[in-house]
């Protein structure tokens, strides 16, 4: 079928599923233009590599001339001087989930990775188990769209020509006109839920309304579809509880399809057995530490085997996945420290990040250098949950909260509470003015052999590139 090329004008090109989107666009034949208040990487290296620009920062210029259709991030707010142009001229526009519907579902296959935790993962697991099938039978690769970058591909999205397209479901709302979730837009024919629990806490009141989201998801499915659903979680059974297709549970419980045995690791990797349906399956074997990702291969897996994806191929895939950047990414060794970078955005997965760690270092001591910058980590609900979390570190540092001036004083986490309940827990926990007091505490106090985690989801105020540096002997120029 022959695409009609557009102008199409994104707003806010440089979130993660936007930058990918305008490359998925590109592909069809589209002329793609984008705008952001700044330009930054990784998605603005993305973009300047497929020749996309990049106009900043908002105004109506970037709107001439006159696209044929606008897709509004949901980042962008009414009052954006470039959705008011767009308001006022009735240029028409979308959200993101539904052009991706639209322009690149219709007539696929939809497999759809959802869950409070482990959706990049999995999905980007996923993608790979259906490119290595379809690499050892000569046929088209899957398409996919990643809320990361999968180290495999090099890339958050790819358009093949499979039947298949992989989808990382975001519970997040789509738009300013469109509250719902991304992920109701993408109709799984079947699904992977790996979690529920409470989480973004500036769109959703509370964990019912969180539950509610997952349900709605789950009665999407067709009758004919299949959802492949985490076992250790009382919110994930209620989710799933009134399903109208077949469900297949996955983890450690004994009377699950897809269930977990003799998890050890290893040799720099994580080694398990699978069994389906009460009977020995596959021996797995992950060049990642900890339980979670052991889960997340595992779900996967059971997804694509259910699928007909054939047994080797899974295993081979699972034994040579690469991660994804900024889940667990070793960043640098400098002086014998190794430092990690990892995407934190709530208790649970900084308590599951360092518990990994711990496997993949039982000889190291552990610090944990947190930034609450996510909108549940700046706010206090989870306070106690975070400080257990962090009190699985030998060292730990907190920054201030990001933005904190946005978040009501009654809601907002106190960084200092949180070091004093770790103090009392014996735990050596400091509260850092700044990124360059950080870089300072911990390049001074590290050892030979330490291993220095970096929770945050966003930049951090450059100190990716500031501790390693100064761990070197070296020092970083401030951002200008």
């Amino acid at each position: 079928m022959k695409i009609e090329a557009k102008h199409i004008h994104l707003i806010g090109i440089c979130g993660t599923a936007m930058a990918s989107l305008a490359g998925m666009l590109q592909l069809r034949g589209h002329r793609v233009t984008g705008s952001d208040a700044a330009a930054y990487p990784p998605m603005s290296d993305l973009l300047g590599s497929l020749g996309i620009p990049v106009m900043e920062p908002y105004g109506e210029k970037n709107l001439e001339p006159r696209p044929d259709l606008v897709i509004v991030g949901n980042a962008i707010s009414r009052g954006n001087v470039e959705l008011e142009y767009v308001l006022d001229q009735r240029i028409p526009f979308r959200s993101m989930a539904q052009t991706v519907y639209e322009e690149f579902l219709t007539g696929r296959e939809s497999l759809v990775v959802a869950g409070t935790h482990g959706k990049t993962t999995t999905t980007s697991m996923l993608a790979w188990i259906y490119e290595t099938a379809a690499r050892m039978r000569g046929e088209d690769g899957p398409s996919f769209l990643i809320g990361g970058v999968a180290e495999n591909f090099g890339t958050s999205f790819q358009l093949a020509g499979g039947k298949s397209f992989i989808l990382e479901g975001d519970e997040y709302d789509t738009a300013f006109f469109d509250k719902g979730p991304k992920f109701m837009h993408y109709f799984p024919d079947v699904a992977i839920l790996t979690h529920v629990e409470f989480d973004h806490a500036d769109i959703y009141r509370d964990l019912e309304a969180v539950k509610i989201a997952f349900k709605r998801l789950v009665n999407l499915v067709p009758r004919r579809g299949r959802v492949v659903a985490f076992d250790g979680s009382e919110n994930v059974s209620e989710c799933v509880a009134r399903a109208f297709c077949k469900v297949e549970r996955y983890g450690f419980g004994d009377g699950s399809e897809w269930q977990l045995r003799d998890l050890t690791h290893r040799d720099g990797k994580t080694h398990w057995q699978v069994w389906r349906g009460g009977k020995p399956w596959q021996s797995l074997a992950l060049p990642m530490a900890g339980e979670h990702n052991a889960l997340n291969a595992t779900a996967a897996a059971a997804l694509a085997a259910g699928q007909g994806i054939d047994d080797l191929a899974i295993v081979d895939a699972i034994a040579s996945f690469k991660s994804v950047k900024r889940r667990l990414e070793v960043r640098a060794v400098e002086r014998g420290v190794t430092v990690i970078d990892d995407f934190a955005h709530h208790p649970t997965a900084i308590r599951e990040t360092l518990r990994a760690l711990r496997a993949a270092y039982p000889q190291s001591r552990l610090w944990a250098v947190l930034e609450p910058r996510s909108n549940t980590l700046r706010r206090n609900v989870f306070e106690h949950e975070l400080v257990d979390a962090l009190a699985l570190a030998d060292e730990i540092v907190l920054a201030g909260v990001f933005k904190q001036e946005s978040i009501p004083e009654a809601e907002r986490l106190h960084p200092e509470a949180v070091v004093f309940a770790l103090v009392e827990r014996r735990r050596n926990a400091m509260l850092a003015v700044n990124v360059e007091a950080i870089v300072d505490h911990v390049a001074m106090g590290a050892q030979p052999g330490d291993v220095v985690a970096i929770l945050s989801n966003g930049g951090f105020d450059g100190i990716y590139e500031k501790l390693p540096a100064r761990l070197a002997g070296h020092t970083v120029s401030p951002l200008t």
